[in-house]
């Protein structure tokens, strides 16, 4: 949508709202939404995209799609939309949503076999890998089985394999809370993360619960609840160094867990317009990937120097600085890292050639982020920020590689 569009969609909602005599609030009630959101919506701030929001919208007004949007897709052609976009996370939310075991609860808990513990492990691999892959339709499958199974071992297990199984509850929350970031769902990341932190401080495993809190402040950041990010990832990193600086030498693994808090600070900062305080973060998080002195992949953090770089990219577009992104962007070497995270900076890169107008190389950048991980640059909204604001920039001249990459990613609008 533009902004023009916007603000006629938004006096369309406002006008039907006031016939059917309803406040803000009460629609707001009506579509699961805040006031705030129903007011920015009719003064154009707040664009509605999505399908299923926009019939969310249509059922609390009591009108068609097509009364509310004329040019909105038919309801068959709705259907079908919706059905080939199968890379949400709708499954894994369910499976968030009410408690995990309430047969337990009654103290009903049907007669079940000791967990197998190495299969449980191998699942709980597997739910990561296809994180990192980006492979979000085939992670919402594998989560709906292995999240209950785990749950359900947490209250069956014997005594002696309750922390290996509480570890192994809280990887796989820790995985749904990753996939949801990157999915910008970050109300459900926020759910995933604190079972997570719950679940590792069953485990006895001290730094899972500070990796617990590291999800946690990405969902805060993407909420935009940055003062909760900061007071979350800070007190995190005060009772890390000081534990840290208790050993001699510093276990690898803590280290991990420290640069990357570090990180989402500057996330944090980045985002809140802290230049200073961004570039102390990084500065710190340098410092200690410098200590670790090589890219790991503890508590699937995926933290090094390598990582450090990644980051300081991301912060530098969010800042403004496109030009330091692409320098900073061409020195980093990406062969070791996941597909994921590959995609990922080429969709920073992409949108810093979209801050100078660059729209060869944006669009180059971005069809390769699609191509690493074709569900994350489809699905995220950064990505389809770029692409839609890329479409905007060419116009009618828009390549058509670029006109069809706008389509797939549904950032036509």
């Amino acid at each position: 949508m533009s902004p023009e569009e916007r603000r006629a969609f938004g006096a369309r909602v406002a006008q039907l709202r006031k016939a059917r005599g309803m406040r803000q609030d009460q629609l707001a009630t009506a579509v699961n939404r805040t006031s705030s959101w129903v007011s920015q919506v009719e003064r154009g701030i707040q664009p509605v995209v999505r399908l299923d929001v926009l019939q969310l919208l249509a059922d609390g007004l009591g009108v068609s799609v097509q009364t509310l949007r004329p040019d909105a897709p038919s309801p068959s052609r709705s259907a079908s939309v919706t059905s080939s976009q199968a890379n949400d996370l709708d499954l894994v939310r369910l499976t968030l949503s009410g408690h995990p075991a309430l047969d337990a609860v009654l103290g009903e808990h049907p007669a079940t076999p000791e967990p197998d513990v190495t299969e449980l492990a191998a699942a709980v691999a597997e739910l990561w890998r296809l994180t990192h892959d980006a492979r979000f339709a085939e992670l919402s499958s594998a989560v709906a089985d292995v999240l209950p199974r785990l749950e359900s071992a947490t209250r069956t297990a014997t005594p002696e394999k309750q922390p290996e199984i509480q570890l192994l509850l809280s990887q796989a929350y820790q995985a749904v809370a990753a996939a949801f970031v990157r999915q910008d769902e970050a109300d459900a990341a926020w759910v995933a993360a604190d079972r997570a932190i719950r679940a590792a401080e069953h485990s006895g495993e001290p730094l899972q619960v500070f990796a617990g809190i590291y999800r946690l402040a990405h969902a805060f950041v993407r909420l935009r609840r940055l003062d909760q990010a900061e007071h979350a990832a800070g007190k995190g990193v005060t009772v890390l160094r000081s534990y840290i600086s208790a050993a001699a030498p510093p276990a690898p693994e803590a280290l991990s867990v420290l640069g990357s808090l570090h990180l989402v600070l500057a996330l944090a900062a980045a985002r809140a317009g802290q230049r200073e305080q961004a570039r102390k973060e990084l500065a710190d998080a340098r410092e200690v990937a410098a200590l670790l002195g090589e890219d790991r992949n503890d508590f699937n953090l995926e933290f090094g120097p390598t990582n450090v770089e990644i980051q300081a990219v991301s912060a530098a577009i969010d800042l403004g600085d496109a030009g330091e992104a692409l320098d900073l962007g061409q020195r980093i070497d990406t062969g070791r890292l996941s597909p994921e995270r590959r995609s990922r900076l080429l969709v920073d890169l992409g949108r810093a050639h979209a801050q100078r107008r660059h729209l060869g190389e944006a669009v180059d950048c971005l069809l390769r982020a699609e191509e690493l991980a074709p569900e994350s640059v489809r699905s995220h909204l950064a990505a389809r920020s770029a692409i839609r604001e890329l479409v905007l920039l060419a116009g009618r001249s828009a390549p058509p590689e670029l006109v069809k990459l706008a389509k797939r990613a549904n950032a036509t609008g």
